[in-house]
Order: structure tokens, then C-alpha cells, then sequence
């Protein structure tokens, strides 16, 4: 019920995003949804991709630190305010929500998420009837 998400740890210089989808675009890897947060040395770039395990091997073997970590990955009708709704369960379920991204993918709006409760989120998932995908259902969209 979760996907791999990819984190990429890269330098706030000029030419270190540009190396990584370099890398991918080389490897032929295909990127589905990616965001950057940033600190003043570096930044996170999280991805999700059509091969995570691939691309983790690509990025190391470039000498890029990164890591792959489960997150949540949820299919909403393109209707306002869906997102609202999905967090709202979540919330008011306890669960918080570290961090989450979202975007259109085949006329759907997917929210990816981490959050401080893996096990009761799934639960909330499930007990909610939220659509929750996993890396094939993902890349299937894709």
C-alpha cells in the first residue's frame, strides 16, 4: 500500500540538479512526480520514478548520496477540494503528516505523503475507502 520514493541529498550549487536528471536521462529512467525543499547548503529532492531501484543504483554509482524510503500514495478524483477531504481523515485520526506533494496524473489527483503513524494510516486508508496506490498501480498511471 505504499510506493518508493527516492530522496536525493544535492548541494545549492549551480549544476547539481542538473546532474541528477542528467543521470536519469541517460539511464533512460522515467520521472512520475518530484519536489525540492531546501536549507541553506543543500536541498531534498524527492522522486518518484518508473524504477526506483534502478535509479538508486544509477545515483550511487554516480557517487550521489540518496536513500529509498515507503511512503503513501493516494487517488483522488479531479474534484476541488478532495485533497481537504483525504487529510482530514488522516487528521482526524491523529495521524500527523510530515510532509506531502501532490499532482495530476491521468485526469487523477495523487497525494503523496509521509506521515508519523505508518500502521494507523493504513488502517485509515482502508476504513476510509481511500484509494491507495502502490508502485505498479502508480507506473500503470504513468
Amino acid at each position: 500500500m505504499t510506493v518508493q520514493q527516492i530522496s536525493i541529498f544535492v548541494e545549492n550549487k549551480s549544476g547539481t540538479l542538473l546532474r541528477v536528471l542528467e543521470l536519469f536521462k541517460e539511464a533512460r529512467i522515467q520521472l512520475i512526480a518530484s519536489t525540492i525543499s531546501d536549507t541553506v547548503e543543500y536541498g531534498i529532492y524527492r522522486i518518484i520514478c518508473t524504477e526506483p531501484v534502478r535509479a538508486l543504483e544509477t545515483l550511487r554509482q554516480a557517487g550521489i548520496s540518496a536513500d529509498v524510503s515507503e511512503v503513501f500514495a493516494i487517488e483522488l478524483d479531479n474534484i476541488p477540494g478532495r485533497a481537504a477531504d483525504a487529510v482530514r481523515m488522516l487528521s482526524e485520526a491523529g495521524i500527523g503528516i510530515s510532509y506531502l506533494y501532490s499532482f495530476l496524473l491521468a485526469g487523477k489527483g495523487i497525494l503523496i505523503f509521509r506521515t508519523d503513524n505508518p500502521d494507523r494510516t493504513e488502517g485509515v486508508i482502508a476504513e476510509r475507502g481511500l484509494r491507495a496506490l502502490n508502485d505498479d498501480s502508480l507506473r500503470s498511471l504513468a
